[in-house]
């Protein structure tokens, strides 16, 4: 295995990092205190590329492989993490879905449309009473026809209030069907935001489907496949918050760093200091170790295999890098780590939705398990 990146890996991380170092990092603090992910952000993106990331050239994707679709999403992380996010859910979890899922006339519609930010993607799978187990979902598809009906109650739809197409899982006649449901489609409701602790500028909502028709041809993939388009989707989404992850946790280590050589305590500046060095050296051995299986995974995806088991390893050690690593990095800048007027309680707080989001670290743990135990020929049950 080729351990370093390709001169095509290395120019788009240059280009990933100069673009959000100038057109997002600027606005990070500001949008994440006005929660809200403005439009012109996401134009931004469109222009780069970063919204069609993985789509193929023909519908004006960018083609990235994943090895440089990660160093993309680590790069934006950096930066800002919330729109990572609503990036990562975008590409991964919709666009990528319909690519792979999609009839000619459903990738026809949408693919091109949402390469430029025309039309951003929404993921709706979680319930009240279907979250870990999202299996257990409730909400309905009734077959009328040519038509479906669909009712029920999404949560934590991410880039709810943003989107102009929602991916809706439903149950239906054979299992669970996927369904591309428009924004404007009468009988869906996008309600409430839900405020975060953490990821301010991204949109999580409360959607209503109520008496929601639409065409049976919006059904994505086959009657009873929904399921597998959403596992497929939540691996890709698992991949892409780790890359997240080990952004947020680059980006904490150099801003403490840069501090740790400024601030200057008993007459010299704390880097000097052994138990400073030792929170920085940690921090950077943790992140490294990520890196490291974010590529592989990555890499692994590119040759064509299924990550189902790397993508929940890597989602989960990742979560508790960027914990760990943010919280040493807030303890190194001391009070100022812990003001809102800088950075890094902005990026300790994103941090920390890295264990929930996306599938939290104890389901992600479990299946894991299930494959150790698998091998040695013992089932475990979700």
């Amino acid at each position: 295995m080729e351990f370093a990146l390709n001169e095509e890996q290395r120019m788009f991380q240059n280009m990933f990092r100069d673009f959000a170092a100038k057109d997002i990092a600027p606005h990070a603090e500001e949008i994440d205190h006005e929660e809200t992910m403005p439009a012109s952000i996401l134009s931004k993106a469109a222009n780069q590329g970063f919204l069609g990331a993985t789509l193929p050239e023909e519908v004006f994707g960018a083609a990235l492989d994943g090895v440089s679709y990660a160093l993309m999403i680590e790069e934006v992380a950096r930066a800002c993490v919330s729109l990572s996010v609503v990036t990562a859910a975008h590409v991964s979890m919709v666009a990528m879905s319909i690519l792979e899922a999609g009839s000619d006339a459903q990738k026809a519609e949408w693919l091109e449309a949402m390469s430029a930010g025309e039309v951003i993607g929404a993921f709706a799978l979680t319930e009240p009473d279907a979250g870990s187990d999202a299996q257990s979902l409730q909400t309905r598809a009734v077959v009328d026809g040519d038509e479906v009906v669909l009712g029920g109650v999404k949560t934590w739809v991410t880039n709810g209030g943003i989107a102009g197409l929602f991916l809706v899982f439903a149950r239906g006649a054979e299992g669970i069907d996927a369904y591309l449901v428009p924004q404007d489609t009468p009988g869906l409701t996008v309600g409430y935001r839900e405020p975060t602790l953490g990821l301010r500028s991204a949109s999580f909502n409360t959607v209503y489907l109520e008496g929601c028709r639409v065409p049976l041809t919006n059904r994505l993939g086959q009657a009873g496949g929904g399921w597998d388009i959403a596992r497929r989707a939540q691996d890709r989404m698992a991949v892409a918050l780790a890359a997240a992850g080990l952004g947020v946790a680059t980006d904490a280590i150099a801003v403490a760093s840069k501090y740790a050589t400024e601030r200057i305590q008993f007459d010299v500046a704390i880097a000097h200091k052994q138990a400073i060095q030792e929170f920085v050296a940690n921090a950077y051995i943790e992140t490294e170790a990520l890196r490291y299986l974010v590529y592989r995974a990555a890499w692994l995806s590119d040759q064509g295999q299924s990550v189902s088991v790397e993508a929940s390893t890597v989602k989960a050690f990742a979560a508790r890098v960027a914990r760990n690593v943010t919280n040493m990095m807030v303890q190194v800048m001391g009070g100022y780590g812990f003001m809102e007027d800088y950075p890094m309680a902005r990026k300790y707080r994103d941090a920390r939705s890295l264990g929930i989001i996306g599938g939290p670290t104890e389901v992600h743990q479990l299946r894991v398990a299930q494959k150790i135990f698998a091998d040695l020929d013992v089932e475990i049950k979700l």
